[in-house]
């Protein structure tokens, strides 16, 4: 490959980057520096405060966005993948299986917490129009002009989602370009006006501002300097869109344009003693020429800070899916670039979230007041599962460093953050445990039903193998398809629900020249596309192990038909020749898929549940019956398929003993069903009956004597 051809390669990679990864971060600046001074209306020495909370603001970014996710975090990629979920797929196994718990309590928040993202942005940039002139164009003041236009703004960046995140990021890669180039030449103009500013680089500054009496807020200030770094986890959960090179190519651009706008507002702060809760300091250090041109590209920043959660949104939530965390939904591929995907629900649920943030909060200072607590949460439990990552990587010494360092930092800000709950942060902890609770219902309530319906539900398939290859072959029986498919879980040790061999062998067998018994498993690897097969002696039976990733779009219909002509190809199996068809010649019959539905109509009436046990399982069924359908999930669409409703649990319980009155009929019983005491008359009279015909017979032959 030429050099040439490599530097473009980089910068498209480099524009990507900057369209889909920097979105949430990368607007920071535009509420970062208000909330922070907003903190602090009545403090003495604006100056010490301003110059400690820029250098808060880098070190923040220096420890969490750089050290943390950029060095670290990006280097426990799962195949390339990103993402608390995936980074929990990595370092999960059977020893560790309490890690799923803050995975999800990571995951919960990240996505409650996102909701907040494109409301925010959106309104701090539309804000910036408030009461401007520009010629004979003016703009009112106040909510009656800002939120109709950010719910114009939120529905056309929701509705554009289909398209795919490559097209997405091409076209705003060189937008936010741009952006960072504006960002960074306007602060560094009011750096040259203000150069002291620079001091903010000492962390001397940094600490002392922490207990210093010119911080009003103390160590609460950290909940608003965490604002400048709520986009660091969605930069990770994005690393699959993009790469993690183009990351590390692209971020000390992106952190130094960030910097320098930072310390641009600290300056201009620090100038015109800018104090009050009504800031707006990103517009405010802009020339009136460029006040228009600053409102359009950080409403365009805006939009694709929104792009930048949804995206995470779609990955993270896919992830769950695969790892059996969360419901199954509708994905679908805009295109067969690697890593594009949309899933709809996710996309329409987070666009209502952002209306009724805008509709409830109003103005982005009332935003600002309840975000980013939640992402708190989640980087804590990042740092849990990157301590077990590096632990195994380079041994205990380092992680325990790692989670001692980053653990504290974090906790800080949390603690910091708390203070957010009265004012709005309890919007998010409530969201994030509607999310948590559906996590939890899901995952907890499938665990419990297979750990209490193990023992009694379930046989062993090979204890049946002689029966289906027996009926396999009998005429006698209707052969239902050639094919006969069930995606069910079959253990190592070929344990099997046993509502499926009811479904085989129950009132009516079913008959296929080749039974199929077809495992789906979620594999490490996000793009992982491979299979086991076991024949089990025969060539009538086929248990198949999937291994496909969470990135993989699981067209099971093609895979099975797949696996079959490999078979036939190998003579493993027998070739399925047919008499009639478009195509004669073809090696393989028809296809018939079985899909159970476990059903309850009543857990109340299971005696051998616990009450919990109860509830998960319950609420686990109702967010089954409201999922998508495994016909839809599976790529079954064009298949025939039969599903079959089946009881969740079967008790054996001992029925009560009738007592007969009587029998009424006109007809006399046969001997076996008359009653006891009908039986015995009816033997005595047919005694007696024998008895008199040998009586008659004897008669009769003295008579005949005496006449010879």
């Amino acid at each position: 490959m030429t050099t040439s051809r490599k530097s473009k390669l980089k910068y498209a990679g480099f524009l990507i980057a900057l369209g889909i990864v920097y979105g949430d971060i990368g607007t920071s600046p535009l509420y970062t520096m208000n909330a922070i001074i907003a903190g602090n209306i009545h403090t003495d020495n604006l100056k010490n405060l301003v110059i400690g909370a820029v250098s808060l603001v880098f070190w923040t970014l220096m420890l969490i966005t750089t050290v943390k996710y950029v060095l670290i975090a990006l280097q426990a990629d799962n195949h390339g993948e990103g993402g608390i979920f995936s980074l929990y797929s990595k370092v999960r196994n059977s020893k560790m299986k309490w890690l799923i718990l803050p995975a999800m309590i990571g995951g919960s928040a990240l996505l409650a917490d996102g909701a907040l993202t494109p409301a925010v942005t959106v309104t701090s940039a539309v804000e910036g129009l408030e009461g401007q002139h520009f010629g004979s164009i003016s703009f009112p003041s106040g909510i009656d002009f800002v939120v109709p236009v950010v719910l114009i703004i939120l529905l056309a960046v929701f509705a554009f989602q289909r398209q795919g995140t490559t097209k997405i990021g091409k076209m705003f890669g060189p937008l936010m370009l741009l952006w960072f180039t504006f960002i960074g030449f306007f602060g560094l103009l009011q750096v040259f006006h203000y150069p002291e500013i620079l001091k903010a680089i000492s962390p001397v500054y940094a600490i002392q501002t922490l207990f210093s009496p010119d911080n009003e807020l103390g160590i609460f200030i950290l909940g608003n300097i965490f604002l400048a770094t709520t986009g660091a986890e969605a930069l990770y959960s994005d690393m699959g869109h993009v790469g993690k090179k183009n990351i590390y190519l692209s971020w000390p651009f992106v952190y130094t344009a960030l910097m320098l706008n930072y310390m641009g507002q600290g300056a201009w702060a620090i100038m015109n003693n800018a104090r009050g809760t009504n800031l707006n300091l990103f517009f405010d250090i802009l020339p009136n020429q460029w006040r228009l041109v600053g409102v359009i590209l950080s409403t365009v920043a805006a939009v694709i800070a929104s792009q930048a959660l949804i995206t995470g949104a779609f990955t993270l939530v896919s992830e769950a899916i695969s790892l059996k965390i969360m419901p199954r939904l509708r994905i679908t591929y805009p295109n067969e670039f690697r890593g594009q995907m949309y899933i709809s629900f996710v996309n329409w649920t987070l666009f209502v979230a952002g209306v009724v943030v805008v509709l409830f909060f109003q103005t982005s200072a009332n935003m600002e007041s309840a975000y980013g607590l939640a992402i708190t949460i989640t980087m804590l439990m990042t740092t849990i599962l990157l301590f077990e990552f590096i632990r195994s990587k380079v041994g205990l010494f380092l992680a325990a460093l790692f989670a001692t360092v980053f653990g504290s930092i974090e906790t800080l800000f949390l603690i910091a953050s708390l203070g957010k709950f009265i004012h709005g942060g309890y919007f998010t902890l409530l969201l994030m445990l509607m999310i948590l609770s559906v996590m939890v219902f899901w995952y907890y309530g499938n665990k419990r039903r297979e750990a209490l319906s193990f023992n009694n539900d379930y046989l062993s398939l090979k204890k049946y193998r002689k029966q289906l290859m027996q009926l396999s072959q009998d005429s006698s029986v209707f052969m239902m398809a050639t094919n006969l498919v069930y995606i069910v879980n079959v253990h190592d040790d070929y344990q099997i629900k046993k509502s499926v061999i009811y479904s085989l062998l129950g009132a009516r067998p079913k008959r296929a020249k080749v039974y199929w018994f077809v495992t789906i498993k979620e594999s490490i690897d996000p793009y992982e596309k491979s299979y086991s097969v076991d024949l089990m002696g025969s060539q009538n039976m086929v248990r198949v192990v999937l291994n496909l990733g969470f990135k993989v779009d699981p067209q099971v219909e093609y895979f099975v038909y797949q696996i079959a002509k490999n078979l036939v190809k190998q003579g493993a199996l027998e070739p399925q020749k047919i008499r009639y068809g478009l195509d004669k010649n073809r090696s393989i019959g028809d296809f018939k898929y079985v899909l159970t539905n476990n059903y309850y109509t009543d857990l109340k009436t299971v005696s051998t549940i616990s009450s919990w046990d109860r509830l998960l399982i319950g609420g686990r069924i109702w967010l089954q019956s409201h999922s998508v359908h495994l016909r839809y999930f599976y790529r079954l669409r064009l298949s025939d398929t039969i599903e079959e409703i089946v009881p969740l649990f079967i008790e054996h319980k001992k029925a009560p003993k009738l007592r007969q009155l009587f029998i009424k009929n006109e007809v006399p019983l046969p001997p076996k069903l008359a009653k006891p005491e009908q039986r015995e008359e009816r033997e005595r009279r047919e005694e007696r009956s024998h008895r008199d015909e040998q009586d008659k017979r004897k008669g009769h032959g003295h008579h005949d004597e005496k006449h010879d």
